[in-house]
């Protein structure tokens, strides 16, 4: 299999349901061509920037849940002219959890499932075929079924700092100009070439 890297640069306009999404990279595998496309589709609203989706990432949103407080879990209301029910009622099918909210600079592995309802905070990573059922605290790395942190990126100060900063807003000049600074993953590095 050969892995290809698709970059959506600087994608400015939304369309219904699909996505916006700056300096977005998702990888998949000619031998799955629809990973990559299934990525942000349904991403109603989403803004994130600079983040990385491996293939196979998978979102499930509301429509894909079914109402648990129903005696029976079979989505009647979906098939309304089988059932000769009325087709405004169709959203009782499933329960409303919500939309699925991503920050920037996230990455998500490998076949990861994020639910529906679910916030994923800026800076996050979400492990290879992880199952994100809770929202997940900026630069927290979780894994696992369901996935639980497992530790945080950076430590609590420098965390703040960049949340406030928010270098996934700069001018592209200016990012360019700290490329260095960001990868070295030194706080003070960046400070310096602020000025």
């Amino acid at each position: 299999m050969t892995l290809v890297s698709v970059m959506l640069v600087k994608t400015d306009k939304g369309n219904g349901n699909v996505a916006v999404c700056s300096y977005m990279q998702i990888a998949t595998f000619f031998a799955q061509p629809y990973a990559g496309e299934i990525c942000c589709y349904g991403a109603q609203g989403m803004r994130s920037k600079f983040c990385s989706i491996a293939c196979g990432a998978k979102f499930l949103f509301t429509s894909a849940n079914h109402a648990m407080s129903s005696l029976s879990t079979y989505p009647f209301p979906i098939f309304f002219e089988e059932w000769e029910l009325d087709v405004k009622k169709i959203t009782t099918a499933w329960d409303n959890k919500g939309g699925i909210v991503i920050g920037n600079d996230v990455w998500i592995g490998f076949e990861a499932v994020i639910l529906s309802g679910v916030t994923i905070g800026d800076g996050a990573i979400i492990g290879t075929r992880a199952v994100v059922t809770k929202d997940v605290q900026p630069y927290t790395i979780v894994g696992g079924v369901p996935a639980k942190p497992i530790r945080k990126r950076f430590s609590d100060d420098v965390i703040s700092q960049l949340l406030k900063i928010q270098w996934w807003n700069w001018p592209e000049n200016r990012i360019k100009k700290n490329i260095g600074a960001i990868q070295s993953g030194r706080m003070e590095d960046l400070d310096s070439t602020r000025k």
